[in-house]
């Protein structure tokens, strides 16, 4: 049975908003964050939905039961775990219509909206692995999402399917894959009892080394 959970404001990392804005810490950059800040918190809403599921990986095919997937990349990442967690998070609708009216008002303002909104839905995933590491006591693997590496991003159907997110959490899916609202996040996090020497958030899984917005792993 699909899993739901909802969240308080987790803490702000200024300098993650600031690095995926682009933008110099100086003051009136700051100044601009707080006023960001204060106008989008009455309209985020920390959600996620997930389902725990077993996992078994033969090659490069990864069964959790409920579907399959064929990705190296992964099978490697999920390599020794029996267990995962699908699971898709979202902060709501609101922040994509504050960024849709600054886009024309203040472009400035639209494009810290849009830093803030990539912070906020990172720091929820990071607050639901961490949940679930305490919940099933063990650790998790890094978070692996459609589109990262082999994975195709039309693997996002899959994960919309079994976790009705619609119904869940008010995440939808174009036909060209894109979610909306659309600081949402699906993804595959295995589950394994020995610490996996990678660090445990999202970048450790993707192997993309020429993102603009990769942090050190």
């Amino acid at each position: 049975m699909v899993r739901i959970k909802t969240y308080g404001e987790p803490p702000y990392d200024v300098r993650e908003v600031l690095r995926y804005a682009g933008s110099r810490d100086d003051d009136a950059v700051l100044a601009l964050f707080e006023a960001c800040r204060a106008e989008i918190a009455a309209g985020l809403s920390y959600k996620v939905c997930y389902l725990p599921l077993s996992v078994c990986v033969k090659g490069d095919l990864c069964d959790f039961g409920a579907f399959t997937a064929k990705s190296k990349d992964l099978a490697r990442n999920l390599d020794g775990c029996e267990k995962a967690v699908v699971f898709a998070a979202t902060i709501g609708v609101g922040i994509d219509r504050l960024i849709a009216k600054y886009s024309v008002l203040s472009p400035a303002k639209a494009l810290l909206l849009d830093a803030i909104g990539t912070e906020r839905i990172e720091a929820l995933c990071d607050l639901f692995c961490d949940d679930v590491a305490r919940e099933y006591q063990t650790y998790c693997r890094p978070r692996f999402s459609p589109g990262y590496g082999d994975l195709p991003l039309s693997f996002q159907k899959e994960i919309f399917f079994v976790l009705n997110c619609r119904k869940h959490i008010g995440v939808s899916i174009t036909d060209s894959l894109m979610m909306s609202p659309s600081k949402s996040v699906t993804a595959i996090v295995g589950l394994n009892d020995e610490a996996c020497k990678k660090t445990s958030r999202k970048c450790g899984a993707c192997g993309n080394q020429e993102c603009a917005f990769r942090s050190a792993v």
